[in-house]
């Protein structure tokens, strides 16, 4: 499906989604929010203090909520509209900017409606959480500008993988596609292309194997990194279909659990859904506050899953019955 008819089906699901008497449910039991009223936060990564940083994508900022305030304060302002982010082996935060959104309110909530006027196209940046500074360090791979990047891990390596899911444009949809790059800015390459709408991007256990949501399909794709910067295939990298799900979910970041499971963000459906490794469904945590998008394990025993409400402006936390992994860098 293409153009407006794709666009209007999966904006009509959010909207569907968003007034589908939520606003009015029983709390989710065992969430407790931590910040509200924000402008579609996402990106979220856990610091070792049980704070977080994240995005807001609406405002175009990125920001740190200390362990036990709920005001946010302000690190950076980075324009355009801040995604995904990840922490590097340098302290400093690497931000997938997709370009920017516009936004609908309805019944209080943040949907997203399409590209703004300014848009020029999208970035990496890298974002100095002590001091605010900001440095963008890739527009483009080669000639080709970049789209929507949308989430970003760093591996062993200090090295960025990042996914860009493209735009949607009023008649026209661009291709999305699989992105390594170097952290100083001084090489980027196109490493799996094209790719039906890809969001989420997390490492598994064995940091090799690097797991990526394909929203639309309900499905999660896993590659095997084969080296620095290379995937297992070469230039025509394989990969498995390590789970595939009916129903109405679409598929936003997810995070993996130190015993290998995956812990999915069902934007559409508004629920965490739990897979194996192999693809078998363990279960679902309908969450009434809002759609989850942004998910992040942290906390002393790695049991915490922070995550971002990003239509009803809420960065969250609740207990998780088994540990997460821990990230390979962290602040």
């Amino acid at each position: 499906m293409r153009g407006p008819t794709r666009r209007a089906t999966i904006l009509g699901g959010l909207a569907s989604a968003l007034l589908a008497g939520r606003l009015d449910a029983q709390a989710t039991p065992g969430l407790v929010v931590l910040a509200d009223g924000l402008a579609f936060p996402e990106g979220i990564v856990a610091l070792r203090d049980s704070g977080t940083m994240f995005v807001e994508i609406a405002a175009g900022t990125y920001n740190r909520l200390r362990h036990g305030s709920r005001t946010p304060e302000t690190i950076a302002t980075l324009g355009g509209g801040p995604n995904g982010s990840t922490i590097g082996p340098d302290g400093m935060v690497y931000v997938a900017n997709d370009g920017g959104l516009t936004f609908t309110r309805i019944a209080g909530r943040h949907v997203p409606t399409g590209v703004p006027a300014d848009y020029r196209g999208g970035s990496i940046q890298q974002v100095n959480p002590a001091t605010g500074a900001v440095r963008t360090l890739y527009e483009s791979v080669g000639t080709e500008r970049l789209k929507a990047p949308n989430d970003i891990v760093c591996d062993e390596w200090g090295d960025l993988w990042f996914t860009d899911t493209g735009k949607t444009h009023a008649r026209t949809r661009d291709n999305g596609g699989l992105y390594w790059a170097k952290r100083d800015g001084s090489d980027i390459r196109e490493v799996a292309y094209p790719i039906q709408n890809p969001n989420g991007l997390a490492l598994g256990p064995d940091r090799r194997t690097l797991y990526v949501a394909l929203s639309d399909r309900r499905e999660i794709a896993a590659y095997t990194i084969a080296g620095r910067g290379m995937l297992a295939g070469g230039a025509s990298p394989s990969s498995r279909i390590v789970a595939a799900v009916g129903g109405v979910l679409l598929f936003d970041n997810l995070a993996v659990e130190a015993n290998g499971n995956l812990v999915v963000a069902c934007v559409q459906s508004g629920e965490l859904l739990s897979l194996s490794p192999d693809g078998r469904e363990l279960g679902r945590v309908r969450i009434t506050e809002g759609s989850p998008t942004a998910l992040a394990f942290g906390g002393a025993d790695q049991r915490t899953l922070y995550m971002t409400l990003s239509n009803s402006g809420i960065v969250a936390r609740m207990a998780w019955p088994r540990p997460g992994l821990t990230a390979l860098h962290r602040l």
